[in-house]
Formats: C-alpha cells, structure tokens, sequence
C-alpha cells in the first residue's frame, strides 16, 4: 500500500537534508520520538507502533526513512524538485502489504497528517 501528501511550500533538497536529521525528529513527528541520542543516520525510536531502528538516507530530492524491524517494511520519503509536485514538498509512504486492517490505515493517515502538518511549521 502507498500514500501520497503535497504539501505546498517550496524547499530545496539541500534544506530537507539540513533540517530533516534524526537529531530533530520531534521537529516533524508527535507520533515517533527517539528513546536514547540517535547516530547521524540510525536511531532507537518509540511510537504508536512500538519500538524500532529507524534509519535515514538522503537521496535525490530529499530524505528516506525507514523502520528497520516493522514487519510491515513502513518506510517514507520527503523529496521536492521531481514529480508528481515539483514545486513542492512530496511525503510518500509505503508498507509492504496490499490490504491491512482499518485501525492500521487509521494510525498511517494520522502519522501523515501529523507529519504533514509539523513540515509545514518547519519549512515556513
């Protein structure tokens, strides 16, 4: 399953780079935070799905995030500068099923939504 949200604020790669680190997590989630001082690109966090290894790469367009021992692969990405939404800032997030339980996708749109709306603050 996937899921897409643009938000409408120009960026640069080089910003998402800079301000999207691990070390900053409360800054763009209430959902997930760190239990102890993360690495540069590997973090212990606690959440709404428990706990996890949380990694980061930066890529082409931004950042990738992803939940090392979710059973469910979630990982996400925030990028500008390439489609679908060049101009703006594009999350997309993925899980490695094609059909979950309603409570499941509940807590994925209010992580987006959540992470959605704390983007928005940060990149202003």
């Amino acid at each position: 399953m996937e899921y897409f949200r643009t938000i409408d604020i120009s960026t640069t790669e080089q910003k998402i780079h800079e301000y999207l680190t691990l070390s900053n997590l409360d800054k763009f989630s209430s959902e997930i935070f760190n239990l102890e001082d993360p690495h540069e690109n590997e973090a212990q966090i606690g959440g709404i799905w428990g706990e996890f290894t949380l990694i980061r790469n930066k890529i082409k367009g931004g950042c990738r995030f992803a939940l090392l021992e979710c059973p469910n692969a979630l990982c996400w990405t925030i990028t500008t500068g390439y489609p679908p939404d060049p101009e703006s800032i594009v999350v997309h997030l993925t899980i490695n099923r094609t059909e979950k339980d309603n409570e499941f996708i509940e807590e994925i749109i209010e992580f987006l939504d959540d992470m959605c709306q704390n983007l928005k603050l940060l990149f202003s």
